[in-house]
């Protein structure tokens, strides 16, 4: 029987190992969720509320334990974790609270106004949520929240190597109240997960991870008339334009780049800096990106804790060494130790050029891209040129600016003003080009995969 064994990043000890499911299991847990829709769906937008609500308080119950395993299974920094939890506790209550405001029906009129209408947003089913280990229980519940409140069932395939994170968050769940087989995990490997897509059950499919995994989930829905949101890589790009705060930018751009390890959709990754400011930047920039403290992500004091898996960690020692034989210049870091953990210091490289990693791809960890531009103009031509499209951030004391150059002219989902930051309930998440499609929270979410049905009454409006 094939398995799945986790591992703690920072000391490589073993934790747990998991059978694989047989696809005939999944698929009788797909089927199971499909029941408990069926119930579900008959519900109130109120009724759904409370049990969100719930869910919300029992993550709260449960940080500490919570928050341990995350840090145990990926290195993520232990006070990150309990942030993390405390997020997802906030995304139920979002949905919770907004949800029946913005999923309830709409009146309308037709026949040219004389006649009444209704537009509802009805579920559709099950929902099978592909995500990623970086965020191992909030990447699961900004799908999980709005598909309750909509309605769905969901059906989680996470990542191996936060196995243990997903099945906890599943049974938090059950435990708050949540009816049995409306939310589960399926432990399988990517053959049977191409079969639970094809599944007569699954409605729909969000997932969240590499472009080219992407791509793979998107023609694999595609082909079946199923609808997709892909919420992918990005090497987001933070301008530091010639009136920017050299201080602000320099303090901000480290957390921007260091947050949760560095192991971030949504990461400060390129640093585009114009000549006019460039020295101060980078030599700001580097002096405290060599200060940073790494070290056992369960200690306070700690700022930097592994890479969560080995995997990660060499294909990031791989991208750094491409990056500087193909002319980037290594400024601090870069060399990993040889003592246990996937320990990765805080590295920064200038001069990045283009069919470079460090230029055009996703560095997941916390190595920092510097490219210098000539003037404002250049450094949004150069942020611009990506394939990518997921966030980025200005720099700049005049905000009016920052706005037009973010709402005009940068090619992104979402733009950051003269700060860093991940997520926020009340505000869409998601990107353009090969950073997928889609937007999750700000409501948006609740009404990805629903049916918008339009129902003509024959009365006339009263």
């Amino acid at each position: 029987m094939k398995t799945i064994t986790t591992i703690n990043p920072a000391t490589e000890e073993t934790l747990t190992t998991y059978d694989l499911m047989s696809e005939e299991t999944a698929c009788a847990t797909v089927a199971a969720c499909h029941a408990a829709f069926l119930q579900w769906r008959t519900t109130t937008h109120e009724e759904r509320a409370t049990y969100l609500r719930d869910i919300a308080r029992a993550l709260r119950k449960h940080v500490d334990a919570l928050a341990a395993l995350m840090t145990a299974e990926t290195g993520k920094l232990l006070r990150d974790g309990m942030a993390e939890v405390e997020l997802c506790a906030q995304l139920f209550e979002y949905a919770a609270e907004h949800g029946p405001v913005q999923l309830a029906d709409e009146p309308r009129t037709h026949g040219g106004g004389h006649k009444s209408g209704v537009v509802a947003y009805c579920p559709i089913g099950v929902i099978y949520s592909v995500q990623p280990w970086n965020f191992p229980v909030y990447q699961p519940v900004r799908v999980l929240a709005a598909n309750l409140m909509a309605g769905n069932g969901v059906i989680l395939k996470h990542a191996s190597i936060c196995t243990g994170s997903g099945l906890l968050l599943r049974d938090i769940c059950l435990g708050a109240g949540l009816p049995k087989g409306l939310f589960d995990v399926v432990l399988v490997d990517h053959d049977i997960s191409d079969a639970i897509i094809a599944h007569e059950y699954v409605r729909a499919v969000t997932m969240t991870g590499s472009d080219v995994t992407g791509r793979h989930i998107g023609q694999a829905a595609a082909k079946l008339l199923k609808k997709t949101v892909l919420e992918l890589g990005s090497n987001d790009a933070y301008l530091v334009l010639e009136d920017a705060d050299v201080a602000l930018a320099v303090k901000t751009c480290v957390q921007g780049r260091l947050y949760n390890n560095g192991e971030t959709c949504v990461s400060a990754k390129r640093f585009v800096v114009t000549a006019t400011v460039y020295d101060d930047f980078v030599g700001a920039f580097v002096e405290q990106m060599k200060a940073i403290t790494m070290g056992k992500p369960t200690a306070d004091d700690t700022q930097l804790g592994p890479i969560a898996s080995k995997g990660q960690f060499d294909t990031l020692c791989e991208q750094v060494a491409k990056s500087i034989d193909g002319g980037a210049t290594l400024l601090c870091g870069g060399v990993p130790d040889k003592a246990v953990g996937y320990y990765f210091p805080p590295t920064v490289l200038a001069d990045c050029r283009p069919g470079t990693p460090a230029y055009d791809d996703e560095l997941f960890g916390p190595v920092a891209s510097i490219i210098k531009a000539r003037d404002d103009a250049d450094a949004m031509r150069i942020a611009n040129d990506s394939r990518y499209g997921l966030g980025g951030g200005i720099f700049t004391r005049d905000e009016k600016k920052a706005f037009r150059l973010a709402r005009d002219h940068f090619d992104t989902g979402m733009v950051r003003i003269n700060t860093f930051g991940t997520a926020d309930p009340n505000m869409p998440f998601g990107g353009v080009k090969d950073s997928g499609y889609g937007r999750e929270h700000g409501g948006f979410g609740m009404k990805e995969f629903v049916n918008v049905k339009a129902i003509y009454m024959s009365s006339v409006p009263s």
